[in-house]
């Protein structure tokens, strides 16, 4: 079983921005436009909100744990957090970095919507201590693009990766969707190929998921769209790894491929059970097994904070039990490319294990050194002695029903 990782565990922030322009037909997030907030006041709120949440925040883990953590890294996402433009975000990273304060090497990253950038918008970010930057890209298609109804234009997302570049930022993120009904193959590919020829050095690519409740999903149960089927959703994931990694980026996440020291730090905290705190509307959190999350509305948000005794705007905690994160720790380290150690899986999984060892789908054993020296810088602390379970190439579309069958002969146990 996995054991406790309190003391040792990475620590990150989370910062969300509720705010966007327009409301995607695809998106489910916890994101308002100006006309569903109809206060044009809710972004200085929310600004001063979050600043006292990351003091109250920093305060309790001062009182809990001795001293707040240094954050390791620091996302902010949202939402679109590129309406805050530089200047604002600038006010969110210095007051993370006056509350809990940032490790010497932090990775300080924000997503952006390509429009709401610019050259003076990358150097503004640099200025303020930002070292890393992700775009939703989506894709390069204009009819992909108008299904999912994103509010970019094509090839806007390609200039602004070569923008941060060209401003300094090493680490520049692309993020892409694929599956998105309409879309052929060659959609994917030319999606992929541009992608790489701006230089960046991480891309992330999901199939879309239409979930209950968004545009999408009305259209597709009036029968205006067809969901895209699990056959041609497998054949688009290979041709995106196989260009990306023919270009010189390998997976390290099922659905993440980065240049060699271009993994995404703050993502991998998730990854591998560490600890973060998540502020602003909706946001959630994990600290040792602890998991709670804000109220949703940025309304509700600032009123608890910017009340004469302002409170911490959690609306609800869950204790996870050991064999919850036992589970949660497998289900997410196996679609990791270093696996998870033999020793965390029960024996009634091993000969489960065996089975898809027999059929190429899984590999059992010791990390190369680059390997463990590659795993040992990306989270300090992890440890990746011993043997190790993990997917193989083959193995990573599969990666989901492998995890549940694991999983389930645990269970038998």
């Amino acid at each position: 079983m996995v054991g406790t990782q309190a003391a040792r565990a990475p620590f990150g922030l989370y910062i969300h921005v509720p705010f966007c322009s327009t409301r995607c037909g695809y998106c489910d997030f916890n994101t308002y436009t100006p006309g569903e907030l109809g206060n044009p006041n809710s972004q200085a709120a929310y600004l001063d909100a979050l600043e006292v949440e990351l003091e109250l925040a920093a305060a309790r883990l001062a009182r809990t744990h001795g001293a707040a953590p240094q954050a390791q890294t620091v996302f902010v996402g949202g939402g679109t957090p590129s309406l805050l433009g530089a200047d604002g975000l600038g006010r969110v990273l210095n007051a993370a970095r006056n509350t809990f304060g940032l490790a010497p090497d932090a990775e300080v990253t924000t997503e952006s919507n390509p429009e709401s950038t610019s050259p003076e918008f990358f150097a503004g970010l640099l200025d303020a201590g930002f070292n890393r930057v992700s775009l939703g890209m989506q894709s390069a298609s204009a009819g992909v693009l108008r299904i999912l109804e994103r509010a970019h234009t094509p090839g806007r997302a390609f200039d602004a990766a070569r923008e941060a570049r060209a401003a300094g930022f090493e680490h520049v993120n692309l993020d892409m969707i694929y599956g998105t009904p309409t879309e052929q193959d060659e959609d994917v590919l030319e999606t992929v190929r541009r992608a790489v020829d701006t230089g960046i050095d991480h891309l992330s690519a999901y199939s879309l998921i239409i979930e209950d409740g968004t545009r999408m999903a009305r259209k597709v149960r009036s029968g205006e769209f067809q969901e895209t089927e699990d056959d041609v959703l497998a054949r688009r994931y290979e041709l995106i790894a196989a260009e990306l990694e023919a270009a010189g980026m390998g997976w390290y996440e099922v659905s993440n491929w980065a240049r060699p020291g271009g993994e995404c730090q703050h993502n991998t905290i998730y990854w591998v059970d560490g600890n973060w705190w998540g502020a602003g509307p909706g946001a959630h959190s994990h600290l040792d097994g602890e998991r709670f999350y804000n109220v949703k509305h940025p309304a509700r948000y600032s009123a608890a904070l910017l009340d004469a005794a302002p409170s911490l705007p959690i609306a609800d905690t869950e204790a996870l039990s050991s064999s919850e994160r036992h589970t949660e720790a497998l289900m997410l380290g196996l679609r990791l490319r270093d696996g998870v150690p033999l020793a965390w899986l029960n024996p009634a999984a091993r000969p489960v294990v065996d089975g898809f060892v027999s059929r190429g789908l899984v590999e059992v054993g010791e990390l190369d050194a680059a390997a463990v020296a590659s795993s040992t810088a990306l989270v300090p602390g992890r440890d990746v002695s011993g043997p190790r379970v993990r997917v193989t190439d083959a193995g990573r579309l599969l990666a989901d029903g492998i995890i549940t069958d694991i999983l389930v002969a645990e269970e038998r146990e």
